[in-house]
């Protein structure tokens, strides 16, 4: 069976925060997160100061994270070119992570680019990526639905899925809720259908819920193949570009809880993660 990999997003939970949190709070909390056990940290992003101010600090950031004493590899967000760039000077980032939306909308507002225009950004952030001998993840944004009235069904979700598999060779797909759209039968529907038909790409779920149904849609999304999971700490933050209320991420702390209760392992040291989750307190204001 594919390992189960647990991606923690403080990059998405501090993003759409108006007030900025200090670099060293930052790196206090991110450096308790190194020590928890996950597989990835979606730890900055290299992007527009003034499309999100609270990232303009990524690159010294990164100088305080203690990465001698983790395994854990580190994933930055960029939305062009020009951010891959950037971000690719650091040895030390192992992922690259672009928002591809399926909504024209959604796309524009998000990176300022029509889908044509994203799918060459993503050809050229694939090369660049390729030559550094880094990965590039790609996280398909509206994949289960958008509120603003562009074409949306399962078939457009597996169109892009392929095309970006097979024509730019992305092998790892994460499948977006970016505003909490997704019910636990349309993620079910979703990635029983879509794993098999794409053997050779790790798809994962970044899913934005309310945590009244988080259970409910981790269940859907394991039990249908997913092994991938993104999540942020006590579920804050959500897309500072989605038009509606923020949504938030999914609470870590649910994921971790349920797949527990179901005994599967999650490579979770639990002293550090409640560490990471009484600091926490101290880095986000209080919703």
């Amino acid at each position: 069976m594919e390992k189960l990999k647990l991606i923690e997003c403080p990059r998405d939970a501090m993003q759409g925060l108006s007030e900025f949190i200090p670099t060293e709070v930052k790196i206090k909390y991110q450096n308790v997160l190194l020590k928890c056990g996950f597989d990835t940290l979606d730890f900055g992003s290299f992007v527009s100061p003034r499309a999100i101010p609270q990232m303009r600090d990524t690159a010294d950031l990164l100088k305080g994270l203690e990465l001698d004493r983790t395994t854990t590899k580190l994933l930055a967000i960029i939305a062009n070119e020009r951010g891959a760039e950037d971000a690719l000077q650091f040895e030390e980032i192992s992922y690259l992570g672009y928002p591809f939306s399926i909504s024209e909308t959604f796309q524009i507002r998000n990176t300022n680019a029509t889908i044509e225009e994203s799918w060459s950004r993503v050809a050229n952030i694939a090369e660049l990526t390729s030559k550094k001998g880094k990965e590039l993840v790609v996280y398909l944004s509206m994949g289960f639905g958008n509120p603003y009235g562009d074409p949306w069904n399962a078939e457009v979700v597996f169109k892009w899925a392929e095309r970006l598999n097979k024509e730019l060779g992305i092998k790892i797909l994460a499948l977006s809720d970016t505003i909490g759209a997704a019910s636990p039968e349309l993620v079910s529907d979703l990635f029983t259908n879509i794993i098999p038909a794409l053997p050779d790409v790790e798809f994962g779920a970044h899913l934005h819920v309310n945590p009244v149904n988080a259970e409910k849609i981790i269940a859907a999304a394991y039990n249908s193949g997913c092994r991938r999971f993104d999540s942020a700490v006590k579920g804050f933050g959500g897309c500072p570009m989605a038009e509606d209320k923020l949504t938030g991420n999914m609470p870590t702390e649910i994921l971790i809880y349920w797949l527990e209760k179901n005994k599967i392992d999650t490579g979770i040291d639990n002293f550090f993660f409640d560490e990471a989750l009484q600091l926490s307190t101290t880095v986000f204001p209080i919703h």
